[in-house]
């Protein structure tokens, strides 16, 4: 029996980069290690929210150094900025003022694929557990595990505020997530095999590693489209 197990889902062709005026292709990769139940377990809420906060320290690194984003990161404007008023003299990063859109539940979220962006999103994950190989897809329905439908709940922006568990830490404002809804997702791949790794002492048998490649089409900064990035 193979170790690994594979399974592909395309919901629309990935669009043409020479046609897509003013983008570019953005790759990167997302690290979880820890537990991953099915979408439905009890408590998955809080683990989803675990994971989220998880990727936005690594988010918050792309931000930082990516030739593009970090224009964001960096760029300074008013904390205040109200049409036909004086600007506040306090000012803030660009990408805190972005939030201000997804403002909910006691948090400031900053999703870096939004809704009005147009920007396709596609996801190669290697999913490493222990146990049995395979067992990806279902016999029935050819259905996608469950704790994959966890991950993704996790990549998203929250919804609705029982989401969300406790208030944001200290570096949490904003809340870097890589989605504002798994909608946007064009395509993904995910490719199980077994988890080598000893297990640790006090360890959780169940779970899992996974690397998640990330493509992108970001939109560059010296065309009109920048404006998609806009905040105002």
């Amino acid at each position: 029996m193979s170790e690994t197990a594979s399974v592909v889902m395309r919901y629309s062709p990935w669009p043409d980069v020479a046609d897509a005026q003013g983008c570019d292709e953005m790759r990167f990769r997302l690290l979880y290690d820890g537990y991953l139940p099915s979408g439905d377990s009890k408590g998955s809420a809080s683990v989803k929210h675990q994971i989220r906060k998880v990727l936005h320290k690594q988010l918050i690194e792309l931000w930082k150094n990516h030739p593009f984003l970090k224009n964001f990161y960096t760029g300074q404007t008013p904390r205040r900025w109200v049409a036909g008023e004086e600007p506040s003299e306090e000012r803030v990063s660009v990408m805190y003022k972005m939030a201000d859109k997804f403002e909910r539940c006691g948090y400031r979220f900053l999703p870096l694929v939004r809704n009005t962006s147009g920007v396709a999103v596609s996801l190669d994950i290697l999913f490493l557990r222990r146990g049995e190989a395979g067992r990806l897809v279902s016999s029935g329905g050819g259905d996608i595990d469950n704790r994959i439908k966890t991950l993704f709940d996790a990549l998203k922006m929250p919804q609705h505020c029982q989401e969300v568990v406790g208030p944001p830490d200290a570096d949490e404002d904003p809340f870097l997530c890589l989605l504002e809804d798994d909608s946007l997702i064009t395509e993904f791949k995910v490719t199980t095999d077994r988890l080598l790794t000893p297990l640790e002492e006090g360890g959780y048998e169940n779970n899992v590693r996974l690397i998640i490649h990330v493509k992108t089409l970001v939109v560059r900064q010296d065309t009109d489209t920048w404006d998609l990035f806009k905040f105002d």
